[in-house]
């Protein structure tokens, strides 16, 4: 009797203690605090270069952003490469003092589209929960841009692409949504994950077509790929779509909390119980955001662009929905890029990127 009552509170508390980690992963997930983080240590900067301690992050290849509290700094390739140490060159902005704490950013401009040389305005769109800004950077009223950033991002993400896209000649629209600085926040104060944001997206959507939008092209990163698969699924307004850019997209929710478990070293028994927490707190159906096993009612052409270095959102399920797609009936194209870090492929060969991006979306709207 007393081995078996030891038994049962052995069980119970192991129980106790995989919920309590489960909650942890969802209350992470849901979080839409912002906590910046400078991981990087600046240990020299002078000549036009800045000296880097080294690991897998700062040795990327290609152009990045050196952000530090005080500034930002536009890097180029590595120069020099040393067992403790990378020296890239300093392509752009102030040269942060040796001993700043500072973090290789994949959004190397600031702080909106005059850092691009870009005409814009700052505009509300009208949500269910509030008004919403956005930037709008004029061009051909009849077709415009939609782009949607991901999960803890913000709009300046957009800011790599806006020129190319800018001489192709479309309008575009550079949005926020809800929990974003300046948005409203969810009722309920957590990240909804795709499930709610996407009714943003389609507010986003209704104020192009009131502006003489005829056709839509969504451009979205990381889970902004997640909303607009939500809004290609439920709204009225998809119908407009003509096309669509996906860049590191989450594809699959379930796989990318696996992934991330990884990331924070979680045993992938907590995964599973996470997500069922998670759709508790917020109501939602991870299975309707499998793409490749769920596909959206609405399917445009699309580009899918994902690197094989993508810690954050795997790649794999991008490779799936791209062999699905022709069973699908979903007309889609890809482009995979070696080894840089999430939503990084332009970062690691702006050149390549731009010219698969144009080229798609000249075939698409002419």
């Amino acid at each position: 009797m007393r081995f078996q009552r030891y038994g049962t509170g052995a069980g119970v508390g192991f129980g106790a203690v995989v919920a309590g980690f489960g909650w942890f992963y969802s209350s992470v997930l849901l979080d839409t605090r912002r906590r910046p983080l400078f991981p990087e240590r600046v240990l020299d900067a002078r000549g036009g270069t800045v000296t880097l301690a080294r690991n897998r992050l700062v040795e990327q290849p290609g152009i990045w952003g050196l952000r530090w509290v005080e500034g930002l700094a536009v890097m180029g390739p590595v120069g020099e490469l040393y067992d403790d140490r990378v020296v890239r060159a300093l392509l752009d902005g102030p040269a942060p003092p040796p001993g700043t704490p500072a973090v290789v950013d994949a959004g190397p401009f600031d702080p909106d589209p005059g850092a691009r040389g870009l005409a814009f305005t700052e505009v509300a769109v009208a949500t269910a929960l509030g008004p919403a800004p956005a930037w709008s950077v004029p061009g051909d009223v009849a077709t415009w841009i939609v782009h949607v950033h991901g999960r803890g991002g913000s709009r300046r993400e957009a800011l790599r692409i806006l020129p190319v896209l800018h001489e192709l000649g479309p309008h575009q629209l550079v949005i926020s949504y809800r929990n974003d600085e300046s948005a409203p926040p969810s009722p309920d104060g957590h990240h909804h994950l795709g499930d709610t944001e996407w009714e943003d997206l389609e507010a986003a959507v209704r104020y192009a077509r009131a502006a003489g939008a005829r056709r839509i092209v969504l451009y979205g990163w990381s889970m902004g790929a997640a909303i607009i698969g939500a809004f290609l699924d439920r709204s009225p307004e998809a119908c407009n779509v003509a096309a669509v850019v996906w860049d590191a997209p989450l594809l699959d929710w379930r796989a990318t909390l696996r992934q991330q478990a990884r990331n924070r070293r979680l045993p992938r028994m907590f995964t599973p119980i996470a997500a069922i927490i998670t759709s508790r707190r917020i109501g939602i159906d991870f299975d309707r955001f499998t793409l490749r096993t769920h596909p959206p009612a609405v399917r445009p052409p699309t580009l899918v662009i994902h690197s094989t270095g993508d810690t954050a959102v795997p790649v794999e399920p991008s490779r799936e929905l791209v062999a699905a797609a022709p069973a699908l009936d979903w007309p889609m194209r890809y482009l995979e890029v070696r080894d840089v870090e999430h939503t990084a492929a332009w970062n690691a060969d702006p050149a390549r990127y731009e010219e698969a991006v144009t080229a798609f979306l000249r075939e698409q709207l002419g």
